[in-house]
């Protein structure tokens, strides 16, 4: 499975699910995601984005995010898009 880093996780709302990232590289729904560190390992696929409390398809290189995550994220994670061969 090849990855590439596309950004961090830098706070992770538990009473919600959610991740707030800081992008590397740009991001879309859609992408199948990893998130990995020190005791958080799980991949996902992106079903919805939020950017400034408002939806969005894309996000690019600097835009913070905020994404519903299915494992359990903690700040300072990788976050790694899952590149199909």
């Amino acid at each position: 499975m090849r990855e590439e880093r596309v950004g961090t996780i830098s706070h992770y709302y538990s009473h919600l699910g959610v991740a707030a990232l800081k992008l590397d590289s740009a991001l879309k729904v859609g992408d199948t995601i990893h998130i990995k560190g020190h005791t958080s390992d799980f991949t996902q696929t992106i079903d919805a984005m939020e950017k400034e409390h408002k939806s969005v398809v894309e996000a690019k290189m600097g835009d913070s995010i905020g994404i519903k995550v299915s494992g359990h994220g903690r700040e300072h994670d990788a976050v790694y898009r899952v590149l199909k061969d």
